[in-house]
């Protein structure tokens, strides 16, 4: 199981949950995070800011190519604030058929922003977790839909036979 597949997928599940009914929590930074981005990416993502609310993501100006994240969904808790936002940023500025205001357009894209905000909020590859926490990640799999697949597509979990396994180690061909 790829640990950080899995849990970008149960925490895109859930802030998709949270953000459809209304209910996305967010929590304030003890201290904000400056976050300094090329200056045309940050006029556009403050030309966003109230969509970003929504999401949970507090930004102000804070001066030339700088910005200021004050809050974080809860959801997203330890995760990287400062690389959501540039990453957001870059999708933003990228994108000419999103035009700040356009909330269908900016819809279209939300699970597209959502899942950019589970991958910076999941579990990193490599920690590791105490076995309390792997039985907790593969029951709340077992409940969450689409499981099989992180947010990008790539498989949460593989299956391989004793042939495969053979396979690779090279004792078979």
């Amino acid at each position: 199981m790829d640990q950080h597949a899995a849990h970008e997928r149960l925490t895109h599940e859930k802030l998709l949950a949270q953000h459809a009914s209304g209910a996305l929590k967010a929590q304030r930074l003890l201290l904000p995070e400056v976050v300094d981005l090329p200056p045309g990416q940050a006029v556009r993502l403050l030309e966003w800011k109230g969509a970003l609310e929504s999401l949970g993501l507090e930004i102000e100006s804070f001066g030339g190519g700088s910005v200021l994240l004050r809050t974080m969904p809860m959801l997203l808790q330890g995760g990287d604030g400062v690389a959501l936002l540039r990453d957001l940023s870059e999708e933003l500025a990228s994108d000419p058929d999103l035009v700040p205001g356009d909330s269908v357009a900016l819809e279209r894209r939300i699970d597209s922003v959502i899942a950019r905000m589970a991958c910076h909020g999941s579990i990193r590859a490599g920690r590791r977790l105490q076995r309390e926490e792997m039985a907790a990640l593969l029951r709340q799999m077992e409940q969450t839909p689409r499981a099989n697949t992180c947010s990008h597509g790539r498989p949460t979990w593989l299956r391989l036979g004793r042939d495969e396994l053979e396979k690779l180690f090279g004792r078979i061909r």
